[in-house]
C-alpha cells in the first residue's frame, strides 16, 4: 500500500493545529520539531539521476513494533499459543472494561506473556435506519483501553489474532516482563 506524501500546505495546517492543542499527558513526549521552510527543487545533476528531496509522509497506520521481530512473526502466523484468554462476547462496555482491566493486570502479575482477548466481530444485524449502527463497539474500544493507563504499563504489543485464534474478532496482547 503506498502512502500519499503530504503537501507543504497540509504540513503547515497540521503544525498550526498542534500548536493550539493541549497535551493529554504533558511532558510524556517531546514537542514535535518545527518544520523547515520548503526548499526549491535543485536542478538535475549533469550525470546520474536528479537529487532527491527529503519528503514528509503520512503517519504510520500501525504502532511501532515493540517486541522481538522473530516472536512477532510467530505471533502473526498463529504459532504462539496464548497462555490465557478472556471472552468479552455479549458484555456491555461498562462490564467489559473492568473485566479486561482485571484480566490484564492479573495476567501480568502472574508472569504471563501472551494472552488472547476475544471481542467478537460485532452485531451482524445492524440496522440501516434511522442511522446506521456501528458494528464492533468492543473491537474498536479494546485497543484504546489497552493503550491507556493503567493497562499501558503492562502491555507491550497488541495485534489482531490469527484466524485460528479468532481473526478479526480477537486480539493477541503481548505483556511486558514482570520485574
Amino acid at each position: 500500500m503506498s502512502r500519499r506524501r503530504l503537501t507543504p500546505e497540509e504540513i503547515d495546517l497540521w503544525h498550526r493545529v498542534v500548536e493550539k492543542a493541549d497535551r493529554l499527558h504533558p511532558g510524556s513526549h517531546p514537542a514535535p520539531p518545527k518544520p523547515e521552510p520548503a526548499r526549491q527543487p535543485s536542478p538535475p545533476r549533469a550525470f546520474g539521476s536528479p537529487a532527491r528531496q527529503p519528503s514528509v509522509s503520512a503517519p504510520a497506520a500501525s504502532p511501532a513494533l515493540q517486541m522481538d521481530r522473530k516472536a512477532f512473526g510467530r505471533l502473526k502466523r498463529g504459532k504462539l499459543a496464548p497462555e490465557a484468554r478472556i471472552d468479552l462476547h455479549g458484555m456491555t462496555m461498562e462490564r467489559a472494561h473492568p473485566a479486561l482491566s482485571r484480566f490484564i493486570l492479573s495476567s501480568h502479575a502472574k508472569g504471563r506473556r501472551l494472552v488472547l482477548v476475544i471481542t467478537g466481530k460485532g452485531n451482524r444485524e445492524a440496522q440501516a435506519w434511522p442511522a446506521p449502527a456501528q458494528r464492533g463497539i468492543l473491537r474498536r474500544n479494546v485497543p484504546m483501553w489497552l493503550a491507556m493507563p493503567p493497562l499501558a504499563q503492562s502491555v507491550l504489543q497488541v495485534q489482531q489474532a490469527h484466524v485460528s485464534h479468532g481473526g478479526e474478532g480477537a486480539f493477541y496482547v503481548y505483556l511486558r516482563r514482570t520485574r
